[in-house]
């Protein structure tokens, strides 16, 4: 058997020791694994009239020799991107598919092409790792009748149907040292610290992140806000600290009441515009409402650079096995999971639901603006 296996949208640590177990799995049974480099976007790019040049730019055979050392970095090293090759956008069209689009303005569905390239590659299933965008794809191709079993990822955990996804323990670990790092500077200016964490439809980072390193106060994307009213909490908690220094945490599609969540450049092949620039606004907010000298810190990519904490690297590791065993046996249209503590796989639809959200009424004080956990008996692990 030949397995194809590609990471799509952003990075996060867990996707090289997830590739490398794959391989390890399945190559001594005499199957054969092959990635495909930047996520769909090596399926677009492989021009069927040019097999060894496109084989050489859009596909890497894997073996024990090349993936030997590849769990000890962070990262993908078969490279992402945010390609979704059925809304392809008319500038974006390969040169040598251009031919096929006429006067059509787009955006363009060429997966008629991909599985043309998976066929003539003789790949036999395919293990796309990639959140809920990339996910959406591999839905696609499954209903196209090509086999896929998927790996859940994203630092967000916000993909339907499990309880966890590659990255997101990490991205957590990751943002309460930076946070407790940062009090240093916040206590010793006796300021105002407004840290923002990715999370474009789910807060789930920032109000988890909030709660293990005790931040003060927590903003989430479900629930906007009200600057004023976060200003005199945040006084108030500034008061309360004898070392005069208050902190927030906020998601990067957060918003304030009335207000717009905060993008910029141009959609993606999803639909999504980057997200950014919400901490600077609230911070310049809340110093016009308090005259407080303000500490505003994007995390950005630190979250999920780097190599994966024990957690991400158990779960990938497993993840890729259960994937592995499930191609093997012929038993496609599944995605692996995480649910109520124990490994088991869900149907690959559960993916077209969309992202997840945080159950505000169980976990958030909307008043409070913080983390409100009374009892986490029977919650999940990450209680979401």
């Amino acid at each position: 058997m030949r397995i194809g296996i590609l990471t799509g949208g952003g990075d996060v640590p867990g996707l090289n020791p997830c590739i490398k177990a794959v391989v390890d799995r399945v190559i001594h049974d005499g199957h054969t694994v092959v990635g495909i480099r930047r996520g769909w976007g090596g399926l677009l790019e492989y021009d069927l009239d040019d097999d060894e040049g496109s084989r050489a730019n859009c596909l890497i055979p894997l073996d024990l020799g090349v993936v030997r050392t590849i769990d000890r970095s962070g990262g993908t090293f078969l490279h992402t991107s945010r390609t979704n090759p059925q809304k392809v956008r008319t500038k974006d069209v390969p040169a040598f598919l251009t031919g096929r689009i006429g006067d059509d303005e787009g955006p363009h569905d060429f997966t008629e092409h991909v599985l043309e390239v998976l066929e003539r590659n003789h790949i036999d299933a395919l293990i796309p790792i990639g959140g809920d965008d990339t996910l959406s794809y591999a839905l696609r191709l499954h209903e196209e009748g090509f086999p896929v079993i998927a790996i859940p990822k994203t630092m967000d955990n916000d993909v339907h149907g499990t309880d966890y996804c590659i990255g997101f323990s990490t991205a957590v670990t990751r943002s309460v040292q930076f946070i407790h790092q940062l009090r240093t500077s916040t206590g010793s200016h006796e300021r105002i610290a407004v840290i923002e964490l990715f999370g474009r439809y789910s807060g789930e980072t920032s109000l988890i992140s909030a709660y293990l390193a005790s931040v003060d106060r927590a903003i989430i994307s479900e629930v906007p806000f009200d600057p004023e009213r976060l200003s005199a909490l945040l006084m108030d908690d500034k008061r309360a600290n004898p070392s005069n220094y208050a902190m927030v945490t906020i998601s990067e599609g957060a918003t304030h009441t009335g207000g717009e969540v905060h993008l910029s450049g141009e959609a993606d092949a999803y639909g999504h515009r980057k997200l950014g620039g919400i901490g600077e606004t609230t911070g310049r907010m809340i110093k016009s409402i308090t005259g407080e000298d303000i500490i505003a810190q994007t995390l950005g990519y630190l979250m999920r650079s780097g190599s994966p904490d024990s957690l991400d690297l158990m779960v990938a590791t497993n993840y890729a096995v259960m994937a592995a065993d499930l191609a093997v046996s012929d038993n496609s249209g599944r995605m692996v999971a995480l649910r109520s503590g124990t490994y088991t796989n869900v149907p690959i639809s559960v993916t077209g639901d969309g992202a997840k959200r945080v159950d505000v009424g169980a976990l958030y004080d909307v008043d409070a603006y913080r983390p409100k956990v009374r009892q986490v008996t029977g919650k999940p692990m990450f209680l979401y």
